[in-house]
């Protein structure tokens, strides 16, 4: 076997690698193995590529390769589980950012030489969506992060403005392409970068996760772009299957937002409609609420024969997916039936909550989705909903004109008692009230979610 047949082999085999990492990532049981399996394969193939091309700058292509590895590891373990969707988007941009940056460089290098027009091609594609995905991945980190607000920032004009800004970058890449100028080719770059800035800073929080996973496709699209340039095969299935999942993701995202993938797309993120009803955002902090002691709801909750956990963003916040599962355990012992309603976007990130439930051993069989658990609602005793707020708030069912209108929900105001652990009334990512506050059925107990639970435990265990 020939050298280049064995990387060829080698490559395949990387491909293969890599797509069944994406099905291992399909499920909490098999994640880390999926994980594992597409880190393999990445190895093989930096490996590969060096062993199948003479590489110039080796040197600084090593120092380059360490400083990855000193900053990969420590943020990826290290980073609390609260911080995994700005981390992530950072690193996507990172992903965009180089792959634009490759694309120039490899422009740059044989422009002298003429380069061939679908190469062009795939350098003006690769660099427009690579900055794209980079300065808006940027801005994405700094909301998640509250460097800077994470409300929509608008102004008049702006689709308009946008919308010249996309035809700029369009104008400017006809012009790459007749010109093959590599200033043009810079000026395109820095006009791509602002249309990401622009692109993402009307999206509200709430939206955010769906933005995520929109750049994060782009980036795929970037890689696979560089492929084409680099003339490297395994660049472009690599980059194509993450621009294919990303954009099933992000479609699969938007419908679980109640929002189309045209509606993602073109620009309606952040767009906040005033309720015809007046309902604002926050309002009702004045109204009266039905609150109870730790001890009550632990009494209520030892006696119930079947109650569902809803867990959310306050629960990773409060880093309590230990102490949520020593009271599901509490529970167990009394013979209570206990499940956990997911929700498709609960927390920041799809699957955030399955990966905290899973570091605290919760049993996968436990962990219902949305369609599944919906119906188990009305036959449940009491809904212990533990920091989460827009992904139950009837809101999106019943109020025209609310932001979340039309978002799929879990069902909580249809079990027979609701118990809220909340820091305070503030409202969730959408910026709006939750009537289910005011609900008689509805008890809330104010505190730090994992202070509350522990406390919950210990009256559950004296009930």
């Amino acid at each position: 076997m020939s050298l280049s047949t064995g990387v060829n082999v080698a490559y395949l085999f990387a491909a293969v690698c890599f797509i069944l990492a994406l099905k291992g990532l399909t499920s909490p049981k098999t994640a880390r193995y999926g994980n594992g399996l597409g880190a393999f394969g990445m190895v093989v193939a930096v490996v590969m590529t060096f062993v199948n091309r003479h590489v110039e700058n080796l040197d600084l292509i090593v120092i380059a390769l360490a400083c990855g590895v000193v900053v990969g590891i420590p943020a990826a373990r290290m980073v609390k589980m609260t911080a995994m969707p700005q981390m992530v988007a950072a690193f996507n941009g990172v992903g965009g950012g180089a792959a634009a940056l490759v694309d120039i460089a490899d422009f740059s290098k044989h422009t002298h030489v003429g380069v061939a027009e679908w190469v062009q091609v795939a350098v003006v594609f690769g660099v427009i969506v690579g900055c794209i995905s980079f300065s808006g991945s940027i801005i994405a980190f700094l909301k998640l992060q509250e460097v800077m607000t994470g409300t929509p920032i608008t102004y008049k004009g702006q689709q308009a403005v946008n919308a010249l800004v996309g035809v700029a970058i369009l104008a400017l890449g006809g012009m790459v392409l007749a010109t093959t100028s590599s200033p043009d080719l810079a000026i395109m770059a820095g006009v791509a970068l602002l249309f990401g800035v622009a692109f993402v800073l009307p999206i509200g929080g709430a939206d955010m996760p769906v933005v995520i996973s929109l750049l994060n496709s782009f980036t795929g699209l970037a890689v696979a772009a560089s492929g084409f340039v680099l003339n490297n095969v395994l660049l472009i299935v690599a980059g194509t299957l993450v621009g294919a999942s990303g954009t099933l993701l992000t479609r699969m995202m938007s419908q679980a937002m109640g929002r189309s993938l045209a509606n993602v797309l073109f620009g309606a993120f952040g767009k906040v409609q005033v309720s015809s009803t007046g309902t604002g955002t926050g309002g009702g902090e004045d109204r009266p609420v039905r609150s109870a002691s730790a001890q009550d709801i632990g009494t209520m909750l030892a006696y119930a024969q079947k109650v569902i956990i809803v867990p959310g963003y306050g629960l990773a916040v409060a880093q309590a997916q230990h102490t949520v599962k020593e009271l599901a355990d509490a529970l167990t012992s009394k013979g209570v039936e206990i499940d956990y309603a997911i929700h498709p976007v609960a927390g920041r990130m799809p699957g955030h909550m399955n990966v905290l439930l899973a570091e605290a051993d919760v049993p996968y069989d436990q962990l219902k989705e949305m369609d599944e658990i919906n119906p188990e609602f009305p036959s449940t005793d009491v809904a212990l909903v533990v920091g989460a707020n827009d992904v139950v708030n009837p809101a999106a069912r019943d109020m025209q004109g609310s932001p979340i209108y039309g978002m799929p929900i879990l069902d909580v105001d249809r079990a027979h008692q609701v118990v809220f652990l909340k820091r305070s009334m503030r409202p969730g990512f959408a910026g709006i009230d939750n009537e289910l506050f005011y609900d008689p059925k509805v008890t809330l107990l104010f505190g730090d979610a994992k202070d509350s639970l522990s406390k919950l435990v210990s009256a559950v265990k004296s009930a």
